[in-house]
């Protein structure tokens, strides 16, 4: 009889413990929660059933705490970086100096130890567990997801709950319509192992979802300029397409117009 896994009955939210979620992912959620996080950002380790070594994808916040339960988890192969965001990259430099293993991430500054820039389709073998680098821009132009056989890494793309938020310096709606589209087609029947929030179990489903209230948004934008002006400000279609929305995350919203009127009018 094999002996039972302890991690298997963990359920989302938990803080502090390694919660296994397929046969080769189990996530370690930083204790960072916040309005942008969700219940905290999590850390991914990927490993085949009993491989000494794991792969870490996104280290966290610079939390002393987190990064050291990552490296207690075994020998740290490679680690990985979804986009830029400091939640994901705050804990690079630790954790890089205590295991010595490679970052690789779109951007070079996240690089460390002669590692070369993750390249869209490129496919991956470590800890006996192989991925795909699928470029999935819009979040940020550097977000990435990672495909395994059973499961999506989906970084900020997709979240567990609620919706993504489109970075105002960098990200692009038709970007992440494209992105949405493209992990439609490589997720149908994948687990979806997102950046934040609890894992879902088809990331197609939740890809084709996020795309419905995107549009769903973007006709409610197009409705506030028919009544404000074609010229409206971000703030003033937030406020009159968010109005039922907690003013504290109107600066969030604020965002995601932006882009979308750069989306409208271009």
């Amino acid at each position: 009889m094999a002996e039972k896994d302890p991690t298997a009955s963990e359920k989302h939210p938990a803080y502090g413990r390694l919660r296994r979620v397929t046969s080769t992912a189990s996530v370690l959620l930083a204790e960072n929660p916040g309005k942008m996080t969700l219940d905290g950002t999590n850390t991914w380790i990927l490993r085949a059933p009993g491989h000494e070594q794991c792969i870490v994808v996104d280290p966290g916040p610079r939390s002393r705490s987190h990064v050291d339960r990552i490296a207690a988890q075994g020998r740290v192969a490679l680690i990985l970086i979804t986009h830029r965001h400091h939640d994901h990259t705050g804990g690079i430099a630790r954790l890089h100096r205590s295991t010595s293993a490679p970052v690789r991430a779109v951007t070079s500054t996240y690089l460390r130890g002669d590692a070369a820039p993750l390249v869209d389709g490129e496919v991956i073998a470590a800890a006996g567990v192989e991925l795909t680098v699928a470029a999935t821009p819009g979040h940020t132009a550097d977000s990435v997801s990672l495909v395994l056989d059973d499961a999506v890494l989906t970084g900020d793309t997709i979240l567990g709950a609620g919706s993504t938020v489109l970075d105002g310096k960098d990200g692009d709606l038709g970007d992440y319509l494209a992105s949405l589209d493209r992990l439609e087609q490589l997720g149908e029947g994948r687990v979806a192992l997102p950046g934040h929030g609890p894992d879902q179990p088809d990331t197609a489903v939740l890809a084709r979802a996020y795309r419905a209230h995107r549009e769903q948004r973007l006709d409610q934008v197009r409705a506030a300029l028919d009544v404000l002006g074609p010229d409206a400000t971000p703030l003033k279609v937030v406020r009159h397409v968010y109005a039922d929305v907690d003013k504290k995350l109107w600066p969030a919203a604020r965002m995601s117009v932006k882009a979308q009127l750069t989306y409208l009018r271009s």
